[in-house]
């Protein structure tokens, strides 16, 4: 089949960047992005497309380049469903919070609720494409669900996770190292419905670079793709904290390790830890599975990683602690950086949020600038934490315009996420306008720390 018009339900970072690209790429596929959330579609919608609710450099351009002409934002869920030949359910599938599986397992109420309602609304034959990333044998439950709710017509359930890196997700959609996709092998309808999806993505993806699998294959390796990289974020914090009571210094030792073909150099770069909203989402459901199936030295192996990336926030936060004479109370610390990494507006996980929240507990007073998030997230993150209550997080954390306004008086500044504009800050102003002795800690490792303390600052850096 021919696939003419597309719906993905969810526009959020995985959903609105991902149709954007086909649309912009497959000017005959209409493609519209649909979603519960009235002010999220608004601000696809918004005539001044810079002011779209996903900040990706380059994203802005594709959406102004294809919106109205094939690529439509909408609240109206049904029709695109009925009109669709394709369906992509790009949902969140957050960690639960409550009941069986607390803590480590996807929780797919999200990924049902659309299996219902397509299910209800489908009158003709439609391919579901699962983006949202899923435990193994999702498929499975969706079909079920499906085939047992539905007016009769046939569904086909294919797997295309997704490997976006965000603050590259248009390059990376632009040009990936590979497009998985998974289906039923075994049948025609499922080979037809794979390679109906395959000249999708061949509008702009060689065919080499369009892996094809059986659908536990393809939801196995989202999952294992990124445990694989965030077990090297984890494994250099491991080697970043033994360098710092031995004397080595964690830049040295990753590039040494690095320039090894076999091991090679990407993901080594220590820092606070890693965030975003899919490495410990990923892994702690991988963990799940695991041991869901009795393989608990499995699952330990990869709950590791989490471990020692929680142990690298609360070890960042202590030293700050530690080295302002082990009492913050009443200190300003001036936090640069929210967002989890640079080029993005995602919090989610966010190294910052936890190392806040072990200040705020130490009754600091927190001061944060960071270019693309704005006061209310970062409120709705410290909230969401619980820890205290909203009118208390309001009391006890600023958020101000500039990296300069945030610094102004403080007592140290703690560099959380690796902006590029960090580093061309004018460090000496900065430090004349701070109380004495200026402290500043590089959990990113962004700044020369032979030209910071030439300047006077008293510097830390994670892994020196």
């Amino acid at each position: 089949m021919k696939v003419k018009n597309i719906c993905c339900i969810g526009a959020g970072y995985v959903g609105g960047p991902t149709m954007a690209i086909i649309a912009q790429k497959s000017p005959e596929i209409t493609v519209t992005v649909v979603d519960i959330n009235e002010q999220r579609i608004a601000a696809w919608n918004d005539p001044d497309v810079e002011q779209i609710p996903i900040y990706e450099p380059g994203l802005s351009e594709v959406v102004a380049e294809a919106r109205g002409r094939n690529l439509f934002f909408s609240t109206d869920v049904d029709a695109a469903i009925d009109a669709a030949d394709m369906i992509f359910i790009s949902v969140n599938t957050p960690t639960k919070t409550y009941g069986m599986g607390k803590g480590m397992a996807a929780d797919l109420k999200y990924i049902e609720l659309c299996a219902r309602q397509i299910a209800r609304v489908a009158t003709t034959d439609k391919i579901v494409v699962e983006k949202s990333t899923l435990p193994v044998r999702t498929a499975e439950a969706l079909k079920n669900i499906l085939d047992n709710t539905g007016n009769g017509v046939n569904f086909q359930i294919l797997s295309n996770p997704e490997f976006l890196a965000e603050g590259t997700a248009v390059s990376d959609l632009h040009k990936p190292d590979r497009v998985l996709i998974g289906g039923d092998l075994d049948t025609e309808a499922g080979r037809e419905a794979i390679q109906a999806l395959v000249a999708v993505y061949a509008h702009w993806v060689t065919k080499d670079n369009i892996l094809t699998t059986n659908v536990w294959s393809s939801e196995l390796s989202k999952l294992t793709a990124n445990a694989f990289l965030a077990q090297r974020v984890s494994s250099i914090n491991a080697l970043s904290e033994l360098c710092e009571v031995t004397g080595a210094d964690i830049q040295e030792v990753s590039k040494a390790i690095g320039m090894d073909s076999r091991i090679g150099p990407k993901f080594l770069q220590a820092s606070v830890g890693f965030g975003g909203s899919c490495f410990q989402k990923d892994i702690l459901n991988l963990v799940y599975i695991a041991k869901s199936f009795g393989l608990h030295e499995v699952a330990d192996y990869w709950e590791q990683v989490i471990i020692m990336n929680d142990h690298q926030k609360r070890r960042f936060a202590a030293k700050l602690v530690k080295t302002l004479y082990n009492t913050v109370s009443g200190k300003r610390i001036a936090m640069l950086g929210w967002a989890f990494k640079k080029d993005t507006n995602d919090t989610r996980e966010s190294a910052s949020i936890y190392v806040a929240d072990y200040l705020l507990n130490e009754q600091a007073m927190v001061v944060v600038y960071d270019p693309k998030v704005t006061q209310e997230q970062i409120l709705a993150d410290l909230d969401y934490l619980g820890t205290r209550s909203e009118a208390e997080n309001r009391t006890l954390i600023k958020v101000v315009n500039s990296a300069e306004a945030a610094c102004e008086q403080a007592h140290a500044v703690a560099l959380m996420t690796e902006w590029d504009a960090f580093k061309s800050l004018d460090w000496n102003s900065i430090y004349d306008q701070m109380l004495k002795p200026a402290f500043l800690f590089d959990g990113r490792r962004l700044l020369d720390r032979k030209v910071l303390e030439e300047i006077g600052f008293d510097f830390y850096a994670i892994g020196s």
